[in-house]
């Protein structure tokens, strides 16, 4: 990393108050981005930027349900980097599933991306320059089951970041996803829970036997790390990766 590559730059973190978001936020202001922290809970987006400040960079919240897409139609966004984070899950076996929370996910997680790309992308041409990091899963490439909404939004996602990077490559803007395996977050810990109903098994047998069963590398993964991957995604070093998608899933998807 080169320290302050990203000076001057504009970055906006979806669910920025926590997990990866938080993390990715910490490593725009350490280079020197301002930081816009996009989430739904006011006092974790106040939080953070309040933790950027205490180390000498430059943030502000906004405070924003990302699911009411309507009221993102009309949106103009003057960023040069935008991370599409904010994401909720659900496990349930399909015929189970409640159909509310599976237009949920796609409003929160395939349409509010587009909607936030579509009001960024006109300034990022006029500046010829712009970073489009969406934040996918290995569930962008891969299946498993009781999860319909989720795989159905990353897959979206990835072919959304796909088309971002055939328009805008000409115009200076890249589009890439990260698809990391299960991280250390709120969301993976909340879904332990729902994974130990669904497979009939102990929530302490939950991490060893479904999360980590299919990586090579049984841990999981740290928010830290997604963050310095999303960090060289933005910088200018990586002006030539676009259209792809890095897998950081301990070799689950090496299969």
């Amino acid at each position: 990393m080169t320290d302050q590559d990203l000076a001057g730059r504009r970055a906006l973190v979806t669910g920025g108050g926590s997990g990866i978001g938080l993390a990715c936020a910490h490593e725009f202001a350490a280079r020197g981005a301002h930081v816009t922290i996009a989430d739904v809970t006011a006092d974790a987006a106040e939080r953070a930027v309040s933790e950027i400040a205490a180390t000498g960079g430059t943030a502000e919240a906004w405070i924003v349900d990302l699911a009411d897409t309507r009221a993102l139609d009309a949106l103009t966004l003057d960023a040069d980097i935008i991370v599409n984070n904010a994401g909720v899950q659900r496990v349930s076996p399909i015929e189970e599933f409640d159909p509310e929370a599976f237009r949920l996910i796609q409003r929160l997680m395939l349409e509010a991306p587009f909607l936030l790309i579509r009001a960024a992308l006109p300034g990022m041409y006029e500046r010829g320059w712009g970073r489009i990091i969406n934040l996918s899963s290995v569930h962008g490439l891969r299946a498993s089951a009781f999860k319909s909404a989720y795989v159905a939004a990353k897959h979206g996602l990835e072919g959304l970041s796909k088309v971002t990077a055939l328009e805008g490559g000409p115009h200076g803007v890249t589009s890439n996803c990260v698809n990391p395996g299960y991280v250390r977050t709120p969301l993976v810990e909340r879904q332990i829970a729902d994974q130990a109903k669904v497979h009939g098994i102990a929530e302490s047998d939950v991490v060893e036997r479904i999360m980590l069963t299919e990586s090579a590398v049984k841990r999981l993964v740290e928010p830290a790390e997604v963050a310095s991957l999303v960090g060289w995604l933005a910088s200018d070093m990586s002006g030539m990766v676009t259209g792809a998608s890095y897998t950081m899933d301990g070799g689950w998807s090496a299969k």
